[in-house]
């Protein structure tokens, strides 16, 4: 009897305990959201992807952030100064950042990021960038640093700590896009002692300086991070962020997301699913009034470009054979499609048809009145077949077009009017992860592929066609190559009058489209859906996901 009454007694306070812990879950604040496409790092050398960059975005920070505006604002560096030659940028860090938590900062003074963190120093920022063009890593941000110069001719240094709050980084030209640059993931203070302990798997055990800090990650399930409380920005007395916690799965059904977005079990989704489009969207591209009260509908323009790439690398084993070398055969796909009907039938005209050029609307140095494009022209794609010896499409081969399931609808589509004019094209489908990596690899000769602001310049466009930024060390997937468009590049980030620049920049996307490496679908807008109970959810141009303002109300949840 005695012992059927301590478990009585253990049976109480356990039930008692599990309610006790489950009130305490319910008061926490959990923003989720899912991320089909999966995450394959943690370590921002590597945030080269949305998904990535999202993820690393809430762990780490750099010198400099991006407001909503895209204006450049300060983070951990305090400010700054640059040089009157454009030359020379000192950045004055704040003296009250520290790294999350972690075992392997030891002998620290005890009252430091409660005891365990370490505070940033300017090396911090020395060894971080230096470790992003280091080519044992294989960053694909290693071209960020391009054009910095050695200082005070020392070999030994690309980047300068002065003193632990001051670092120094000197350029080989004028640069005034590189504090938009300074911005990207990629830019990210790493802690060394954890990167070194780690090695390769620091990809899945990140240490950063930001509002959330890392709790677990089972690849392809479920990734949790949980409220930074010693974060050092605040929103006047009111330390952010207001969030406990951020919990992100890897679904990768579309409708089981969708419907979990209806049940209220996931706090957003990001863009429109073919899937879903007409459920939730007005033909005009509006909220459909029967989900007025239950979530909120949020839209603005997109730096983003939807494309098509040719592997155009005539040395590529790809393409031996292959009528994609071939400008016409270029031309005639990029003429043979009616990209408008595809965005109000397939898009409910989200978005703007990419009949301009490559650099997307919302660029300071877009006019459409100057650029020119491809528009549906069925006559002139057939011309042009019959220029490149495929009358009619005879005798051309089937050509493969890689893609993932969520642009199957789209390129069907095109499948459908290409082949009116003759071309025949073959869809793989692929998931998104095996997909960029391809492409990364140069191991696909035509894709599909999207390109976002990585910073609010529309160099960051162009940089995909600089033949200096080949993949894997760059972002140049296309291999595109062409000897004046090089010499523009060069000549506009030496260039510091925006007129001038901007009249570069024009003419550099004038022979993109003229050699047609790429075929431009359209310029996609930022569309989001939220539970009503999220506050101060907002986005930028970029569509970044900033979560260390946002705010949950858990009642009648």
């Amino acid at each position: 009897m005695k012992n059927y009454f301590i478990i009585f007694i253990f049976s109480i306070f356990l039930i008692s305990s599990c309610s006790r812990n489950a009130a305490d879950d319910k008061d926490k604040t959990v923003f989720r959201y899912n991320e089909s496409v999966g995450i394959t790092s943690l370590d921002p050398a590597f945030a080269k992807d949305q998904a990535c960059i999202w993820a690393t975005n809430q762990i780490y920070n750099g010198l400099v952030q991006l407001d909503d505006n895209l204006e450049i604002l300060p983070c951990i560096a305090r400010s700054w100064k640059i040089s009157d030659d454009g030359l020379i940028y000192t950045f004055y860090l704040r003296d009250d950042v520290f790294f999350h938590d972690n075992e392997l900062f030891k002998n620290l003074p005890t009252g430091q990021a409660g005891g365990k963190g370490r505070k940033v120093i300017a090396s911090d920022f020395v060894y971080s960038f230096s470790r992003i063009i280091d080519p044992k890593i294989a960053s694909p941000g290693a071209w960020i640093f391009n054009n910095v110069n050695n200082l005070l001719n020392d070999n030994k240094f690309n980047f300068k700590a002065l003193n632990d709050t001051t670092l120094l980084i000197c350029l080989k030209n004028p640069s005034p896009p590189f504090l938009g640059l300074l911005s990207m993931q990629y830019c990210s203070v790493v802690p060394k002692e954890v990167v070194e302990h780690y090695g390769k798997d620091f990809r899945k055990h990140p240490v950063g300086t930001g509002p959330f800090k890392f709790k677990m990650w089972k690849e392809g399930v479920k990734l949790v991070l949980v409220k930074n409380e010693n974060y050092f920005e605040f929103n006047g007395t009111k330390r952010l962020p207001y969030l406990d916690a951020v919990a992100v799965t890897f679904n990768t059904d579309k409708q089981s997301v969708f419907l979990e977005f209806l049940k209220g079990s996931i706090d957003f989704l990001n863009s429109i699913d073919p899937a879903y489009k007409d459920e939730l969207l007005t033909k005009k591209g509006s909220l459909n009034p029967k989900y007025k009260n239950k979530f909120n509908l949020l839209t603005q323009s997109y730096l983003n470009t939807e494309y098509l790439g040719f592997l155009v690398d005539s040395l590529s084993p790809l393409h031996e054979k292959n009528p994609l070398l071939d400008k016409a055969v270029r031309k005639a796909i990029n003429y043979g499609f009616d990209r408008k009907k595809m965005m109000k039938y397939l898009r409910n005209n989200i978005g703007v048809p990419g009949i301009y050029g490559f650099i997307p609307l919302g660029m300071p140095s877009f006019d459409s009145t100057k650029m020119k494009g491809y528009d549906y022209d069925p006559e002139l794609s057939k011309k042009l077949l019959s220029k490149a010896g495929f009358p009619g499409g005879e005798g051309l081969p089937e050509i493969t077009l890689s893609t993932t399931s969520t642009y199957l609808d789209l390129c069907e589509y095109i499948q459908q009017q290409l082949s009116d004019v003759g071309i025949k094209i073959k869809i793989d489908v692929n998931p998104p992860a095996t997909l960029r990596e391809m492409i990364a690899k140069s191991k696909i000769a035509f894709f599909r592929g999207s390109w976002i602001a990585d910073y609010p310049d529309a160099e960051n466009y162009l940089s995909l066609f600089y033949s200096k930024n080949f993949c894997p060390a760059g972002p140049n997937y296309t291999h595109f190559s062409n000897k004046v468009f090089d010499e523009n590049f060069e000549k506009a980030q030496n260039e510091t009058n925006d007129t001038v620049r901007f009249k570069y920049y024009r003419e550099m996307d004038s022979i993109v489209m003229e050699e047609a490496p790429v075929v431009v679908l359209y310029y996609d807008q930022v569309i989001r859906f939220c539970q009503k109970n999220i506050t101060g959810f907002t986005s930028n141009p970029m569509n970044l996901l900033n979560l260390k303002r946002v705010k949950k109300n858990n009642i009648g949840k």
